[in-house]
């Protein structure tokens, strides 16, 4: 992908609020091009620089080598889990659900 469509993904991780998640598909919906693979790809080379721990699967969870510390950074920020994962229907940033981001 390009470096324009990378930023534009960064960005809005970084966007999300402490405690909210945002799911990979939902940023490639928002951004209007790519796809949930492409979000992972730019989560994976460069997700570092952001909160990572707030990007994630559809199902709520992240890949296995992220998530005892993704669960840490969860608990720290009030995130809703349930079973392990993210409870996405309580957690979705809603900031990110709304026309105009």
């Amino acid at each position: 992908m390009d470096e324009a469509f990378s930023e534009a993904v960064l960005q809005l991780v970084e966007s999300v609020r402490p405690g909210r998640v945002v799911t990979y598909g939902l940023i490639a919906d928002r951004l209007g091009r790519a796809g949930p693979r492409q979000v992972g790809a730019v989560m994976s080379r460069d997700g570092h620089s952001v909160p990572w721990w707030r990007c994630v699967r559809a199902n709520g969870s992240l890949p296995a080598y992220l998530m005892i510390e993704a669960q840490q950074h969860w608990l720290e920020e009030g995130t809703p889990v349930r079973n392990g994962r993210v409870d996405l229907v309580k957690a979705i940033d809603p900031a990110l659900l709304a026309d105009g981001l």
